[in-house]
C-alpha cells in the first residue's frame, strides 16, 4: 500500500486487521531486537558473569538519555499522525523536518557530555572493583552509539507517524543481524571483550543510518523531509517540545528509577543483579506482542483523531486489550514450567539460576498486567496526552514501586523478592490508575487543535 492507501486503510478498515497489520511489523521488529539482546547476552555472558552484570547494570544510564529523545519522538508521532489523519500532508513534513534536526542537535549534546562524565556517573552508582572497570569500559563508548540511535528513533516515528511500520521493521532486523554477526567477531576473535560488544552495536546501525537518511530526503514516498523543512522553527518545535516534554519527563523519571532500582538489587550482591537482568531479557521476549499492539495502537488513535473518529479510538482500545492479554496470558503458561531450564542458557551459578528462576515465574505470571500498561499507553501516546504517560510511569516507579521495595526491604525478611513483589503490585495498581484516566475521556481533544 501506498501512504494515501494506508491513511484510508486505518481510517475505514476492518479494526481487527488494521491492528494486526500495524503491530506485526513492529512485533517482528520488537522480536528482532529482543533475539539480539538475548545473543548480545549469551557471548558476554561467556566473557564472565560480572562483564554481563555491568551490561545490565548501565543501562538505565543509557535509557535516561534516550528517553529524552522518544518523548520528542513521541510528540512527533501523535503530531504527524495527526496531521495526516486530517489530511494535512504539507503540515506532517515541516514536523518532521524539525523533529529531524531537533533530535541530531539534543543527541550530539547528550553523547559527548555522557562520555566525559561516564566514570563519574559509574562511581556515583555504586560500582565497585571489577563492576566499575567493566561498566566504565561500556557505557564511555556506547554513549557515541546515541546520535545514531536518535536517527533511527525518529525515521521509526515518522514511518508510524504515516502508518509504515514495515519498512523501520526491515531495516532494524538487517541491523541485527549485521550485530549478531559482528558481536563474537569482536568480542572474541578481535578479543576486545565486553568493548567489542559496544563496538559492534555501533557499526550494525551506523552502516543502516545513512541509508536512512537518504529515505528521509530523497525519496518522495508520504513524509519526506527538505533542507528548508530542517531550518529550525520556533513554533513547530515548540509544539514538539509541549508536547515531548512530558513523555521524555516521564520516561527520563523511568529510567533515573530504574538506575535506582538497580541500586537496590545491586545491594543483594551481582548474582542478584544478574538473575535481574536475565529475566528482564526474557521477560521482554514474551511482552513483545504487546509492545507491538501498543505501538500500532498509537499511529490507529492519532490517524483517527484527526480524521475526528472518536468511536473508532474506543473500538481500536478495546480490541487491542482483548488481544494483548489474550497472548500474554498464553505466554505465561508457556513460560511458567519451562523457567529453570532458560535461565540455564545464560548462567551457570547455582546462585543466579535459583534468584532468576524465582523472579521470572513471579512476573511471568503478572504479564497480562504489562498488556493493560502498554495499551493505555498507546492511547496517551497517540492522543498526545503525554502527561498521562508521564504520570503513570512516574507513579508505577516513583510513587509505587521504589517506597515498596523500602518499606518491604526494612520491614520484612523477603530479601532480594521485596524487588520482584514491589514490581508486581506495583504495575498492577498503575494500570487501575490508568483505567480511570481513560474513562474519564480527557485524552480525547486533539493536540494539534490545542497547541495550534
Amino acid at each position: 500500500m501506498n501512504h494515501l492507501q494506508k491513511r484510508t486503510f486505518i481510517l475505514e478498515g476492518k479494526m481487527s486487521k488494521v491492528i494486526y497489520t500495524l503491530a506485526l511489523p513492529i512485533m517482528l521488529n520488537n522480536l528482532s531486537q529482543t533475539l539480539y539482546n538475548l545473543a548480545d547476552a549469551f557471548w558476554v555472558s561467556k566473557i564472565g558473569e560480572i562483564e554481563f552484570a555491568a551490561t545490565a547494570f548501565v543501562w538505565p544510564v543509557l535509557f535516561l538519555i534516550i528517553s529524552l529523545g522518544m518523548g520528542m519522538n513521541i510528540a512527533g508521532t501523535a503530531l504527524i499522525s495527526q496531521h495526516i489523519g486530517a489530511n494535512e500532508s504539507k503540515e506532517a513534513n515541516k514536523v518532521a523536518g524539525q523533529l529531524f534536526i531537533f533530535s541530531i542537535i539534543i543527541s550530539l549534546l547528550f553523547a559527548v557530555i555522557g562520555f566525559i562524565l561516564t566514570p563519574y556517573i559509574i562511581k556515583l552508582m555504586g560500582a565497585q572493583g571489577n563492576l566499575f572497570t567493566f561498566s566504565r569500559e561500556y557505557l564511555g563508548i556506547m554513549f557515541f552509539d546515541i546520535p545514531i540511535l536518535f536517527i533511527v528513533f525518529v525515521f521509526t516515528a515518522i514511518r508510524q507517524g504515516q502508518g509504515d511500520t514495515t519498512t523501520p521493521m526491515v531495516i532494524n532486523v538487517s541491523s541485527v543481524i549485521l550485530n549478531v554477526i559482528l558481536d563474537p567477531i569482536f568480542i572474541f576473535t578481535l578479543n576486545l571483550g565486553i568493548k567489542g560488544a559496544a563496538i559492534a552495536t555501533i557499526l550494525s546501525k551506523a552502516v543502516f543510518a545513512a541509508y536512512i537518511i537518504y529515505l528521509l530526503f530523497f525519496r518522495k514516498n508520504g513524509i519526506h523531509i527538505t533542507l528548508k523543512d530542517i531550518k529550525l522553527k520556533k513554533e513547530i518545535i515548540s509544539k514538539i517540545i509541549r508536547v515531548g516534554l512530558p513523555a521524555s519527563l516521564g520516561q527520563a523519571g523511568s529510567a533515573f528509577g530504574f538506575i535506582v532500582l538497580n541500586g537496590f538489587v545491586v545491594s543483594f550482591g551481582d548474582y542478584t543483579l544478574a538473575a535481574f537482568g536475565i529475566g528482564n531479557r526474557i521477560n521482554s521476549l514474551v511482552l513483545m506482542p504487546a509492545m507491538g499492539v501498543g505501538s500500532a495502537l498509537a499511529t490507529i488513535i492519532g490517524q483517527n483523531m484527526g480524521a475526528d473518529n472518536i468511536d473508532r479510538t474506543r473500538e481500536a482500545f478495546k480490541q487491542s486489550l482483548l488481544m494483548v492479554i489474550g497472548f500474554l496470558f498464553i505466554g505465561s503458561i508457556v513460560l511458567i514450567p519451562f523457567s529453570e531450564n532458560v535461565i540455564k542458557i545464560f548462567a551457570e551459578n547455582l546462585v543466579v539460576i535459583s534468584e532468576g528462576t524465582y523472579y521470572l515465574k513471579l512476573i511471568a505470571a503478572s504479564m497480562p498486567l504489562m498488556g493493560v500498561f502498554n495499551c493505555l499507553m498507546g492511547v496517551f501516546q497517540g492522543s498526545g496526552h503525554t502527561i498521562y504517560t508521564m504520570y503513570m510511569n512516574l507513579g508505577r516507579l516513583w510513587g509505587l514501586r521504589i517506597p515498596m521495595i523500602l518499606l518491604f526491604k526494612n520491614f520484612t525478611d523477603l530479601g532480594s523478592k521485596s524487588v520482584w513483589f514491589a514490581m508486581v503490585i506495583s504495575n498492577f495498581i498503575i494500570c487501575c490508575f490508568g483505567m480511570i484516566i481513560y474513562m474519564r475521556g480527557k485524552w480525547q481533544k486533539k493536540v494539534n487543535n490545542e497547541y495550534a
